[in-house]
Order: structure tokens, then sequence, then C-alpha cells
């Protein structure tokens, strides 16, 4: 949005018109214009939310560390870290409660990042997923609801 008043700015319109058209207040134009008058555009962008981090430098470095030492040692049964486990695990370390969100940002703010295996576990056995698939999923998922006239349904393809 603030992008979009200095276009309008560049242009001549007054804060009254800008403020019209972007919904904001005039109070808020005056100062994107201030701030882009003297720095620029890097006067108006965004510095992010101007919170503080609920963990010390001390807490984020145990942190980094527990998370380190993997999932397994903190009781859960892979090595696969996802946020939910994280936010639980800053939780119990800490008494701080973060949403799923918080820990992402708290996580990249800090240089880590989202990873995906780049194959299977070693561990996977194809052929009993694949009797897995056919003998017993199709004992579990029970019957298939049929079609009442009139009605919308939904059709599944055959797991075969």
């Amino acid at each position: 949005m603030r992008l979009q008043a200095v276009v309008r700015f560049e242009v001549g319109e007054k804060n009254r018109e800008v403020a019209a058209a972007l919904r904001v207040s005039e109070r808020s134009v005056e100062r994107w214009r201030r701030a882009w008058r003297e720095r620029g555009e890097a006067g108006v962008l965004s510095h992010g939310s101007p919170g503080r981090s609920r963990l010390s430098e001390t807490q984020i470095v145990r942190l980094e560390r527990e998370l380190e030492r993997g999932p397994l040692v903190h009781g859960w049964a892979d090595q696969r870290w996802t946020l939910a486990r994280v936010k639980t695990l800053i939780g119990r370390l800490f008494h701080v409660s973060y949403t799923v969100e918080g820990t992402w940002r708290l996580l990249k703010r800090h240089g880590w990042s989202w990873q995906q295996p780049a194959r299977r576990a070693i561990e996977r056995d194809d052929d009993a997923v694949e009797v897995w698939k056919k003998e017993t999923w199709p004992r579990v998922r029970g019957p298939r609801r049929s079609a009442v006239p009139g009605s919308f349904s939904r059709t599944r393809p055959d797991s075969r």
C-alpha cells in the first residue's frame, strides 16, 4: 500500500486524495510522504513487526542445541521436526507459548529453513505398502455411500 502511495506522490496527488484512494488516514499518508522525501522508496518500506522476541538470546542458543539433538531425544517417534513439535518443545523448555506461525517466524529469523527429504526412507517397504492398500484399506475405509437422487455426491477414484 505504501508503494502505491509513492506512485501517487510521484504524479503529484495531494495527501487527501491518496488517503481516500487507499482508504487510510491522512496522517499515515503524511508520514509516508515525509519518509519518502527523506529516504526515497526505502523510507516507506515496512520494517516488520516492532514486537520483541519472547525468547532471550541464551534461550535461542539452547533451543538450537535441543533442535540439533533431534526429535527422538525429546520423545517423538521419528526424526522430523514439525512446527507443532518445535512449538511444543519451546513450551516445555521455556514455558513460553508461540503460535505455529510465530514458531515459523522465530525459526526463519534465526536461520532455520523448511526442508523436505530428498528420497524415501530406507526403512520403507514398498511391497508391504501395496499389500496394505489392496487388502487392509478397503476393509477400514468402509462402504461407499450411495447417491440419493437429486443430491450431490463425490466420486473417488478407485485405489486399485
